[in-house]
């Protein structure tokens, strides 16, 4: 299930791409679920664990995807219990986000309201406790804490 911490978190990692560039691993570029984000958030395609073909820049390295992939990698296969501060993902990574979230109980901090898009979908609010199912209900708690 997707655990949401709306506002500022001491112990989450503020900005995760720096986080990522020193502790991701190989396999985990290779891997299908990263391909696919690569794919849709970057417009880029994996060739390899250590080469990425941009449409705009060309060939780059790792390191250069965007922080929105980063951070959703890190969510996907860091194993470390670290929390994640999510505002390095735009809106076009929360229906990653949401899909991590399905696999696996994720925490993550957010400090803006991210749309999550129209449909239904489930996360618990830290700060209450309260279970959501849609937009209208997430804004109605982050207001208060965003």
């Amino acid at each position: 299930m997707l655990n949401i911490y709306l506002g500022k978190m001491d112990e989450a990692i503020y900005y995760p791409p720096t986080y990522f560039d020193n502790r991701y691993e190989d396999e985990w570029i290779t891997e299908e679920l990263s391909v696919e984000m690569i794919r849709d958030v970057d417009r880029s395609a994996v060739v390899s664990s250590h080469l990425i073909e941009s449409p705009v820049l060309g060939p780059i390295s790792v390191k250069e995807l965007s922080g929105g992939v980063k951070t959703l990698m890190l969510m996907a296969f860091d194993d470390s219990g670290k929390v994640f501060n999510a505002c390095a993902c735009g809106d076009n990574c929360a229906k990653w986000i949401l899909k991590i979230g399905e696999q696996k109980d994720l925490t993550i901090n957010l400090r803006h309201i991210m749309d999550f898009g129209n449909g239904d979908f489930q996360a618990r609010i830290l700060n209450t406790g309260e279970i959501v199912h849609n937009m209208s209900e997430f804004v109605d708690i982050a207001g208060e804490y965003v």
